[in-house]
């Protein structure tokens, strides 16, 4: 057995992966891939000098550590061709990634021993239309995504990250590169409203989201300033554009957003603002994710849940395919699915509510037979954790949780259970999640909510549901879940990487020991 890692050198690994993803899209990796356009989408004059391309341009992380450790990438417009032994993934909608690696002993109709997380967080995402401006203040428009604790981003320092669509021309020819972007300085605050203005601020502090929360980009003197400095030449009296100077390319007139904003992003494109045709932006924290506490005992960051528990599987599934030797006696596929879109119901194209997931194990077990009945097999022979940070003890409520069912920092992985189905633990897969943490010495908690409150839930029970695989959920606990900066230990984040890799390894061995539906 490889020698275990060191406790801190997983969480610094953490760290980078944080640090590397502030949004979903930087989470999944970096690639281009190439996708064509309809030739009629174009106007008859232009057919003939547009190639109608679209590049994709992304992040380094998921993919480049899925690279870097041998898995092959493949496309959900081709055909595949799988081999037993090797590792593959692939993406949808570059937010959403499926990786797996099939054992060298591996037929058609085993079983795949699935990790499943996300890879958003709740935040404010920018509104179709941005430009607000009002008091003299250019302000940013957004819309809020998930169930944050919004108070918590106010008096940050904020920044905008996403993926941006750029029109690119050459000898005649306009294609379209999809790429992402990230401006690393502050250029944004939503500012709290001074206690001389508001004396009872600190009975509760009561905010509208619409009113309230929108960032401030510049005042509107030097933003002008800034709009007639980038011009050819300044602004001659009575010709003032306020911003709404024609796109020469496009023939169209940007109404929609701020041209300071568009400047900042197309610096960092290395294209001209008119040149930007549409965006998926984010507002996001500038202040970076670390190792802190007294004692270096806990993580502070943004996006740990769930950006924790998908590196923690993402790390696990690599190294528990990583030496030569790893798949030979495996007879099943080892998966992690990583899912956009659960902080707002997962339903969508690349969210769990959607076929991906089901969609990988068809392919890979009609890769290797046609018999269509085998499909159903493998689903049974299956198993899934869905992991998504838990909730930790807090030491100043702690009336908020149930008295037998007080996961803490340290305490290393949370199994999850809801009699009412919003998780799908039950007692077999709870077992078998066990029974691998006793033989790898690995601690183990529970939490059930207390009766007089609601529960939330995870893709576990959307999975185990739509597939009819059996699942666990679990998670490594927390404090802040849904602020702008949470709280982990790093403990728990050896934990659960640990658990995850022994998962991979030991699941076949353990479930060939139960006996249930004979």
């Amino acid at each position: 057995m490889a020698a275990k890692l060191d406790t801190h050198a997983v969480a610094s690994d953490l760290i980078d992966f944080l640090n590397a993803s502030p949004t979903a899209f930087h989470a999944v990796g970096k690639t281009k891939t190439k996708f064509s356009f309809s030739y009629f989408f174009l106007s008859p004059k232009n057919r003939n000098k547009s190639s109608l391309t679209l590049y994709s341009f992304l992040s380094d992380e998921a993919k480049r550590r899925l690279r870097s450790a041998g898995y092959h990438q493949l496309s959900e417009r081709e055909v595949w061709e799988l081999q037993p032994g090797n590792k593959y993934f692939f993406t949808r909608n570059h937010s959403t990634i499926v990786a797996f690696a099939i054992g060298k002993k591996y037929v058609a109709g085993n079983g795949f021993y699935i990790i499943g997380a996300h890879t958003d967080s709740p935040c404010l995402k920018l509104k179709p239309v941005t430009k607000v401006v009002k008091a003299g203040i250019l302000e940013v428009g957004v819309q809020t995504y998930g169930g944050g604790l919004w108070h918590t981003w106010f008096d940050r320092d904020l920044t905008v990250a996403g993926r941006v669509i750029v029109r690119e021309e050459n000898a005649g020819s306009v294609s379209y590169s999809h790429r992402l972007v990230r401006i690393e300085e502050p250029i944004m605050r939503i500012p709290t409203l001074a206690i001389h203005l508001d004396k009872t601020v600190n009975d509760g502090f009561k905010f509208n989201n619409e009113n309230h929360l929108i960032p401030i980009l510049a005042t509107s003197l030097k933003g002008e300033l800034n709009k007639v400095s980038s011009e050819n030449g300044p602004v001659e009296s009575g010709n003032q554009t306020d911003g709404k100077k024609a796109n020469d390319k496009t023939g169209t007139s940007n109404t929609k957003h701020h041209l300071l904003l568009l400047q900042l992003l197309a610096s960092k494109l290395g294209c001209e603002p008119d040149d930007i045709c549409d965006f998926e932006l984010q507002a996001c924290d500038t202040q970076p994710s670390t190792i802190a506490g007294a004692a270096k005992e806990f993580i502070f960051s943004g996006r740990l849940d769930n950006l924790c528990m998908s590196f923690c599987s993402l790390k696990a599934l690599i190294d528990a395919t990583s030496s030569d030797s790893s798949l030979e006696e495996e007879s099943g596929v080892r998966m992690v699915a990583l899912f956009d879109h659960e902080e707002v119901g997962s339903n969508s194209a690349q969210g769990a509510g959607s076929p991906v997931m089901l969609n990988a194990v068809t392919r890979v077990t009609n890769s290797f037979s046609s018999n269509p009945n085998l499909l159903e097999k493998a689903a049974q022979l299956s198993y899934l954790v869905s992991a998504d940070m838990a909730h930790a003890l807090h030491p100043n409520y702690m009336d908020k949780h149930e008295a037998n069912h007080q996961p803490k920092l340290h305490g290393g992985l949370v199994i999850k259970t809801n009699a009412s189905q919003r998780y799908a633990t039950n007692v077999v897969t709870s077992f078998i999640f066990r029974e691998i943490a006793s033989k790898h010495k690995l601690p183990v908690q529970d939490f059930v909510v207390r009766n007089d409150m609601s529960c939330g839930s995870t893709i576990g029970p959307i999975l185990a549901s739509g597939v009819g695989i059996r699942t666990v959920d679990v998670g490594a606990p927390q404090l802040s879940m849904h602020s702008i900066r949470e709280i982990c230990a790093v403990d728990d984040v050896k934990y659960s990487y640990e658990h995850f890799k022994a998962f991979y390894q030991e699941f076949s061995h353990v479930d060939g020991k139960m006996v249930v539906d004979i």
